[in-house]
């Protein structure tokens, strides 16, 4: 008998644990053409606004060492199309549906997510507190607790539905921010958004991309992300969602361990968009193998002496 991979965040029950990053497979339904997405614990939607956005101005991506860095600037069709256009699509191809949200005014976020609420195909909300590729809101919402738990607080109450808050890496501490989350009512969190970087043309003394700094994304990542994923692990009870430098299959499972209870893929889609496909076959091999029942056994399950790591005590 194979493995149990369901998990659940708030009310929602995924399949298995495997999700999209929001802004790397566009709404989702781009993806139908590579493998059967129905196959995917969720669909996380890349961001959607109120109004449509045009987005930065070009060069917006720029490939680096070990990862590559975006600067796209929220550049979406807005929610109305998207529910018009796109959400037919994606019930058609049997997607379990995450959708995230960005605004520059809290009072937007409601808007947004008040719009969504009345569509019952959009399982989950992924709240954009962290975005930082934007000139107003995104990552100034992120990096302010108060800011950030009013905005959680005002959108739970016009959400009913499973709310997971998207965090920014960009702090110091981001266990703080994860428990302001928390305690507003979010169901998840997802750790983490783009780290802040740059890169230099050499000949022609540019920043290769429009906007100087980017997000960096991709493998080089991943263990910051993984310290970031065990750090909040230690200081809230809602499930992490885990986001960083996934490119094989054991990634997923080192994320788990750490104590994530979901894991998205990002910038390993651009190179192999079938690459869910793909990880959920190595994992469900690697837990026969393991003789593991149940998927979410490996949830917390790094075996670690506390003692090495006192300051990550749980609140």
């Amino acid at each position: 008998m194979s493995a149990d991979l369901r998990v659940h965040i708030g009310g929602l029950e995924l399949k298995n644990p495997l999700m999209t990053a929001s802004g790397t497979c566009g709404y989702g339904d781009e993806l139908g053409d590579y493998f059967n997405v129905s196959i995917l614990g969720a669909v996380v939607s890349k961001s959607l606004t109120l109004k449509p956005k045009i987005g930065n101005e070009p060069p917006r991506v720029a490939e680096v060492s070990c990862g590559m860095l975006n600067s796209i600037g929220l550049a979406n069709i807005g929610v109305q199309r998207f529910i018009s256009e796109k959400l037919p699509k994606l019930e058609k191809l049997g997607a379990l549906l995450i959708v995230n949200i960005a605004a520059k005014r809290a009072e937007d976020y409601v808007s947004l997510a008040d719009a969504l609420a009345k569509v019952s195909f959009v399982r989950g909300l992924e709240l954009n507190l962290s975005c930082p590729n934007v000139k107003e809101g995104g990552i100034e919402f992120g990096t302010d607790l108060g800011t950030l738990s009013s905005i959680v607080k005002l959108v739970r109450k016009v959400f009913p539905r499973t709310l997971i808050v998207k965090l920014t890496p960009n702090v110091t501490r981001i266990s703080e921010f994860a428990k302001a989350a928390e305690n507003e009512g979010a169901d998840g969190v997802t750790v983490a958004n783009t780290y802040v970087g740059m890169a230099i043309d050499i000949h022609s003394r540019l920043p290769r991309i429009h906007t100087v700094t980017g997000g960096m994304s991709g493998p080089a990542i991943k263990p910051l992300t993984m310290a970031k994923v065990f750090e909040t692990s230690k200081a809230v009870r809602i499930p992490i969602v885990a986001s960083g430098g996934v490119f094989v299959w054991q990634d997923f499972v080192e994320y788990l361990m750490a104590g994530a209870t979901a894991v998205e893929i990002g910038t390993a889609l651009f190179t192999k968009p079938d690459a869910p496909a793909r990880f959920l076959e190595g994992i469900t091999d690697y837990l026969s193998k393991e003789n593991i029942k149940r998927i979410d056994e490996l949830i917390g399950s790094l075996r670690v002496n506390p003692e090495n790591v006192p300051h990550l005590k749980r609140n």
